[in-house]
C-alpha cells in the first residue's frame, strides 16, 4: 500500500487530463510503432538510479516546495489506505511486464525527471529507458520511453506519472509556440498555477523555452493596481516598498510597478527622475492591457532604464505583434491556467 524504505530514500534525495488507456501492444494501431521505436534494452536503468540523475533542464528554486512531497501526496491520494484493488484483484503479484509511453500528439516533452522519481517512489527496481528528454519535440506515434518490472508497480505509477507528464508537456508545448512567436521578447508565466503544482508548472515553462516570473509573493515586490489603491498612490507604494526592503535588509529583492495608462507611465518616469525618491529597486514596469502603440511609446519613454513587461490579452494570435513593440517580457497566465494536456498513453505487455 505504501512506499518502500528505499523509495522513501530516493524521494528524500530528489529534492491532465487526457485519459490513458491500458492495452496490450498488439492493440490496433500501436503495435508496429511501439516495437519499431522502443528504447534499446542496453539503455535500461533502475528507476532508483535514474531518479538521482540531474534533469536535462533544472527545476526553478523554491525555498519550501518539495517535488518529493508532491509526488508522495499524488501517489497516496490514489490508493488511500486500501491499495490498488484493480491490480490486486486481477494480476498475480509476481507478474512482470514491459510498458511504453506513446505520444498521441505533437508537442514538447516535459516531466521526464518527475516520471523517474514517481517510478522510484513506487518501486526503485523498475527499469526505465528514454529516447527523448525534457525539452525534446515528440511527434504523434513516437514511443519515447520503455519500462520493465512488476506489473503492479508500473500500473500503480501509471496515472500519477501521466498526470504530471501530460500537464507539464502541455505547458511546455504552448510555451514553445508562444516563445517562438514572441521573440525578441521573452515569455513569462504568472502565479496562475494549479494549487500544489506551482513548481512543476513553472518548471514546464522553462522546459518549453520561457523564463520564470516571480515564484510567489515572497521573492519580488509587485505593486499592482490594488496595492496602489490601498496605498493611496504609485509614489506612496514605491516609497513604502523601498522602506520595507531597507528595514529588512532585502537588498537583492526587486520591485515591479504595474501601469495601465500612459498617465501612470508618466508618473513612474517622474519618480525615476526624482532624486528625492528612492527607486533603486524598481527594475521593471508592467504595461497592462495597453494598445500596441502605447506599449511601443512607453518602451521609448523608459529608454532602457527599466525592463518592461507586457501583460493582458496575450494569445498565440497577439503575442507576435506585442513582441515587436520592444518590451523586454511578455507574461501570460494562459500558459498554466488554460493548458491543454499533451496526449500520452502508457501501453503494457506481459512477459
Amino acid at each position: 500500500r505504501g512506499m518502500s524504505a528505499a523509495a522513501t530514500r530516493v524521494l528524500g534525495a530528489s529534492a491532465a487530463r487526457a485519459p490513458a488507456r491500458l492495452r496490450a501492444r498488439t492493440s490496433r494501431g500501436s503495435s508496429a510503432v511501439s516495437r519499431a521505436s522502443a528504447a534499446p534494452s542496453s539503455d535500461m536503468m533502475r528507476a532508483g538510479d535514474a531518479a538521482l540523475l540531474p534533469p536535462a533542464i533544472a527545476a526553478p528554486h523554491h525555498p519550501t516546495y518539495s517535488i518529493a512531497e508532491a509526488i508522495r501526496a499524488a501517489l497516496e491520494e490514489d490508493i488511500a489506505d486500501v491499495g490498488d484493488i484493480s491490480c490486486l484483484s486481477t494480476i498475480p503479484l509476481e507478474t512482470e511486464s514491459t510498458a511504453t509511453l506513446l505520444a498521441k500528439a505533437d508537442g514538447v516533452l516535459a516531466g521526464q525527471a518527475i516520471a523517474n522519481q514517481i517510478l522510484a517512489a513506487v518501486d526503485p527496481d523498475v527499469t526505465v529507458a528514454w529516447t527523448k528528454k525534457d525539452g525534446d519535440s515528440v511527434k504523434y506515434g513516437d514511443v519515447f520511453c520503455e519500462m520493465r518490472g512488476k506489473a503492479h508497480s508500473i500500473l500503480r505509477a501509471e496515472r500519477v506519472l501521466l498526470n504530471f507528464m501530460q500537464r507539464m508537456s502541455g505547458i511546455a508545448t504552448l510555451t514553445r509556440k508562444m516563445a517562438d512567436a514572441a521573440a525578441p521578447a521573452t515569455m513569462l508565466e504568472t502565479r496562475k498555477t494549479v494549487p500544489g503544482l506551482r513548481l512543476p508548472d513553472k518548471w514546464a515553462v522553462l522546459v518549453g523555452g520561457g523564463k520564470n516570473h516571480r515564484m510567489g509573493l515572497f521573492d519580488m515586490i509587485m505593486i499592482k493596481d490594488n496595492h496602489i489603491a490601498a496605498s493611496g498612490s504609485i509614489e506612496a507604494a514605491v516609497r513604502n516598498a523601498h522602506a520595507y526592503l531597507q528595514a529588512n535588509a532585502m537588498d537583492d529583492v526587486k520591485i515591479e510597478v504595474e501601469t495601465r495608462t500612459m498617465d501612470e507611465v508618466a508618473v513612474v518616469i517622474a519618480l525615476l527622475d526624482d532624486e528625492a525618491v528612492d527607486t533603486s529597486a524598481v527594475s521593471r514596469v508592467m504595461l497592462d492591457n495597453m494598445s500596441l502603440e502605447d506599449m511601443a511609446e512607453a518602451v521609448r519613454m523608459f529608454g532602457g532604464r527599466v525592463e518592461t513587461e507586457a501583460s493582458g490579452n496575450v494569445t498565440l494570435e497577439t503575442v507576435h505583434p506585442i513582441g515587436q513593440t520592444g518590451v523586454t517580457f511578455i507574461s501570460s497566465g494562459a500558459l498554466t491556467h488554460s493548458v491543454t494536456a499533451l496526449d500520452i498513453s502508457l501501453n503494457v505487455e506481459t512477459r
